[in-house]
């Protein structure tokens, strides 16, 4: 992070357990990490690790059991109280009886919006996408893909600085995945948006982050924060470079190392 850009995310010392039957459970700890306006943070490793977990803190769909975070310089409540982020998850989560327009609008509604905003907003967020005239369609007459787009277009449609996606293209096949990892990639640089972005795939990672925050399982740790030296503007076949396969090494390293196989 740019030592003089504001800290979107700023965790210190954070750590939750829950409270199973079984016992308790830690699914973060010792979690210390900035995140500053206009980065791009993939979170990867093993499942259970807590990446989601981390992510739903930050959304403030979990609370914290120790250490700090903020978001926006507010608590993470403020912060969703105030609609500071957007939220995009791993299924697009559409309803099926409403319209591609009114599903993005959805929140929208919910604030309450002037009718002629709330249009504006959708059209604007919809284009953002490459949705526009896909508006009155339903979403089972929209592909897989096509669906994310809407759910991403829905998580922006308020015009929130922060946008957190939880393996947003997981279930996607690879093409489809590629293509929506570029389309992911000039929004960004469009928006400039702030985005935390949870995933499995080590060249997803690399391809979409300015940083890469590796996790080691349960209790999930921050085992290595890795720089990109990529440059912003990345085609798809910097993935065959060997600077690109280089950072892809460092990645696998640093899962390797913070993974025990004696489970």
């Amino acid at each position: 992070m740019n030592a003089m850009s504001p800290a979107v995310v700023a965790a210190s010392k954070l750590g939750l357990t829950f409270q199973t039957n079984d016992g308790p459970v830690q699914a973060l700890s010792n979690v210390d990490l900035t995140i500053g306006k206009g980065e791009f943070v993939s979170f990867i490793g093993p499942s259970g690790c807590g990446k989601t977990t981390l992510l739903r803190v930050i959304a403030d769909l979990e609370k914290p059991t120790s250490g700090t975070i903020s978001v926006n310089g507010m608590s993470p409540e403020q912060a969703r109280e105030k609609r500071a982020y957007g939220y995009v998850f791993q299924a697009a989560a559409l309803f099926p009886w409403r319209t591609i327009e009114r599903n993005v609008g959805l929140p929208l509604e919910i604030m309450r919006l002037p009718r002629a905003e709330q249009a504006q907003r959708i059209k604007r967020t919809l284009d953002l996408v490459n949705l526009s005239g896909f508006e009155k369609k339903y979403p089972w007459q929209l592909s897989g893909g096509m669906q994310q787009r809407a759910s991403i277009a829905r998580a922006l449609a308020f015009d929130a600085d922060l946008l957190l996606m939880d393996e947003p293209f997981g279930a996607l096949d690879e093409i489809v995945r590629d293509h929506l990892n570029e389309q992911l990639l000039e929004l960004w640089a469009r928006t400039n948006k702030t985005i935390c972005f949870v995933t499995h795939s080590i060249p997803e990672a690399v391809y979409l982050s300015t940083r890469i925050v590796v996790m080691s399982p349960r209790p999930g740790r921050v085992s290595d924060i890795i720089e990109s030296t990529l440059p912003k503007e990345r085609p798809l076949d910097i993935r065959e470079t060997p600077e690109f396969l280089a950072i892809a090494a460092r990645v696998r390293d640093g899962l390797r190392a913070g993974h025990s196989y004696d489970d």
